[in-house]
């Protein structure tokens, strides 16, 4: 391809791009990089750019070219930086592959689009304002247009949103009341039985009351997020929400994986969400490569087998997009399932109307959890509260 605006020559693309799940993944951090370059882009047309893949031959580099094209690009004008970004970004893609295979590729390093985890995440640091600093309230009017936006079009001055949901959020976890009573000396509810038995003796007259109040739930989370490439619009405001929540629940473990499974409960606990990012890019490897979420739910579930009781609430954030085995993954599921109070799958693509649950990993998923609902924006954030009921 010239980068003119003509069709791309026709050849076949590197034999990496015959492995469906890299290729998707691929498409997915192209769609990112477009939008990193202004072209309006929503997650619905991300999620049609990797069905369109299903009906051209992924072998020809023209025919993805003319399909992303004709998916992605809805002016003329756009034309140019589309033929551009396409041809630095395919040729560094069969550069990368060569030699390597699927297992070990890395999305190519493109200016906006981070292939190393800590190139990524110290950007992501970088972006943070004021080192955690809130900015002013919005007005109602504001905040409900917040509410109802995508995260993949949040800027970074939006963070302080997602910190003060996930804020709210913890409180009121802690503050739910459980079906369990326990006595309290006074401003409580009358507790009939106790009184009744102290009012024995003095003969039936009841000269003091007795209270009681619920005990607070003592519900634990256990949150686990992708953060593989395909998750690339919605990991870091994701990662806020969990540090937020980390830093104001106090029965919360955390994990990510890409394509293995990494506990950062210890690193969401730094002062400030810069200081979690820079120890997180020092300490984790593997952040916005391929997906195994079988396997990383079994690591899960091996390495920590005493975290997960009836009293846990296992939290899954993940688009679904797996290279792993499905097998793997129901069973890891299955297990999980056994175990836990509830499992929890949250996907922020099903805030599209258009999406459908229709991949591998998520048709093996979906037998085995409890709810399945969206986490695309701050309201599907909120919802979360009542999720989390036992």
């Amino acid at each position: 391809m010239t980068g003119t605006g003509g069709a791309p020559e026709a050849h076949p693309a590197p034999e990496l791009a015959r492995q469906s799940g890299d290729l998707v993944e691929a498409v997915l951090r192209f769609c990112r990089a477009l939008r990193d370059r202004g072209v309006l882009l929503t997650p619905a047309d991300a999620v049609d750019a990797a069905r369109a893949l299903r009906v051209i031959d992924i072998t020809r580099r023209d025919e993805l070219y003319l399909a992303l094209r004709a998916v992605l690009i809805g002016r003329v004008e756009e034309y140019p930086l589309f033929d551009s970004l396409f041809d630095d970004f395919w040729r560094d893609v069969a550069a990368d592959g060569e030699g390597t295979g699927p297992p070990g590729w890395v999305a190519p390093s493109l200016p906006g689009v981070q292939s190393s985890s800590g190139l990524a995440l110290q950007r992501w640091g970088d972006e943070v304002s004021g080192e955690g600093e809130l900015v002013g309230m919005p007005t109602f009017g504001d905040q409900e247009a917040v509410a109802e936006k995508d995260f993949s079009t949040f800027g970074s001055g939006e963070l302080a949103e997602i910190e003060r949901l996930a804020a709210r959020l913890a409180r009121r976890l802690t503050a739910r009341p459980s079906r369990r009573w326990r006595a309290v000396p006074r401003r409580g509810r009358i507790d009939p039985r106790r009184t009744t038995r102290r009012a024995l003796r003095t003969r039936g007259d009841v000269v003091e009351l007795s209270f009681r109040k619920r005990k607070p739930r003592r519900t634990s989370l256990v949150l686990v997020c992708d953060v593989s490439g395909s998750m690339d619009l919605y990991s870091r405001f994701l990662l806020q929400f969990l540090y937020a929540l980390q830093n104001h629940f106090t029965r919360v473990e955390t994990f990510v994986f890409s394509t293995r499974l990494a506990r950062i409960t210890d690193q969401l606990e730094e002062g400030s969400y810069r200081a979690a990012l820079r120890r997180l890019a020092r300490d984790v490897q593997g952040w916005s490569g391929g997906t195994r979420i079988g396997e990383s739910l079994r690591s899960l579930l091996e390495g920590w087998p005493r975290l997960i009781d009836h009293r846990s609430v296992a939290v899954i954030l993940s688009d679904g997009w797996d290279t792993g085995d499905p097998a793997l993954l129901s069973e890891a599921l299955r297990a999980l399932r056994r175990r836990a109070g509830r499992v929890i799958w949250l996907n922020p693509l099903l805030g599209s109307p258009d999406y459908q649950p229709l991949t591998r990993g998520m048709q093996a998923a979906l037998p085995h959890v409890d709810v399945f609902a969206p986490v695309h924006n701050l309201a599907s954030l909120e919802a979360l509260v009542g999720h989390l009921s036992l």
